[in-house]
């Protein structure tokens, strides 16, 4: 099982290449977002151009983060306990995951996050505790998906 910004999948694809207006573009370290005006759209794609108006490289620390999102999406659990599955950011994620903890909604083992099934309905919750760049914005940019 996969997930990605449109849902699960059964399976990873890359890259993913999204068509039409405002659609985006996932090739595993990086994303691209398409015209979100139709008219531009049609101009750029009449002219022969990738119809493109932004993305995004991602670093080491959003693909080592993504991946615990993905396994923590798809597999209820992670680990950052290896060198390739760590960033610093992920020195404080049991002090982000301490009140999900309480709440028995995820087990802390060390390095170790694991989703109980009280957990499950607050998946995207627990995950926000692997989101470096949320943590960062807080409070500074518009946020289009919330969680209830």
């Amino acid at each position: 099982m996969h997930r990605n910004f449109m849902g699960y999948t059964s399976r990873h694809v890359a890259p993913l290449i999204g068509l039409g207006v405002s659609s985006i573009s996932d090739s595993w370290d990086a994303f691209v977002q398409n015209e979100k005006v139709v008219e531009a759209y049609q101009e750029r794609v009449g002219r022969g151009e990738l119809p493109t108006i932004r993305g995004h490289r991602l670093t080491r620390e959003d693909l080592v983060l993504r991946r615990h999102i993905l396994n923590l999406m798809t597999r209820f659990e992670t680990d950052w306990s290896s060198a390739d599955g760590y960033t610093p950011f992920l020195e404080a994620a049991a002090d982000r995951l301490e009140e999900p903890r309480r709440d028995g909604l995820v087990l802390l083992e060390g390095r170790r996050c694991r989703v109980t099934e009280a957990g499950r309905p607050f998946l995207r919750n627990i995950c926000m505790a692997f989101d470096a760049r949320l943590a960062r914005n807080a409070g500074e940019a518009r946020q289009f998906s919330r969680t209830v």
